[in-house]
């Protein structure tokens, strides 16, 4: 039985991010997090952890600065957080967006999609072992051709990566092979 393949309307090109309107997010979270890296290391570390918060010390103590004492630098590594999350918000449909909208960082943004979609700690553990799981019992079907084993295989790895899974090309290969039947 094959399963429909997702349609997405646009983004993913160089300027605009992928859009995401809340199916496939295992596949929209990997395309987003490539396109913010794509606009630069430290738009991908704001989302990563947190925006840029400037900061001095005064008597051994760190103390944030008020805004009309930061220097310029401070200023450009404050715009990280703010492109970052103009981005994240430009990638989402409606309901996404008034789901994160009252979100004040690009990493709170990530977070709360993350938690939404893929669920809490507790959740992604069950995920990933029932994944697991069915990774370990992974065989050819009656019938099913090396095209679409294939595309079974990728779609369940691409599941376990995106929860933190890793997996060598060689251990892949192998199980692939193993999972061949004999005609």
């Amino acid at each position: 039985m094959a399963s429909a393949q997702p349609v997405f309307r646009d983004g993913g090109s160089g300027n605009k991010p992928p859009c995401f309107v809340g199916e496939h997010y295992d596949f929209w979270k990997i395309r987003m997090q490539a396109f913010l890296e794509a606009q630069g290391e430290e738009i991908w570390d704001a989302v990563e952890n947190g925006p840029f918060i400037p900061t001095t010390v005064v008597n051994n103590v760190v103390e944030t600065k008020v805004k009309a004492s930061w220097t310029d630098d401070n200023k450009r590594k404050v715009l990280f957080d703010k492109k970052a999350k103009n981005l994240l918000q430009s990638a989402l449909g409606m309901d996404e967006f008034f789901r994160i909208s009252q979100c004040k960082t690009a990493k709170e943004i990530w977070d709360t999609l993350e938690v939404t979609h893929e669920g809490t700690t507790e959740v992604k553990r069950s995920k990933l072992n029932t994944l697991s799981q069915e990774y370990e019992m992974f065989r050819m079907q009656p019938g099913e051709t090396i095209l679409d084993l294939q595309k079974r295989f990728s779609h369940l790895t691409n599941h376990l990566m995106a929860l933190g899974k890793t997996f060598t090309n060689d251990e892949l290969n192998l199980k692939v092979l193993r999972s061949l039947t004999t005609a």
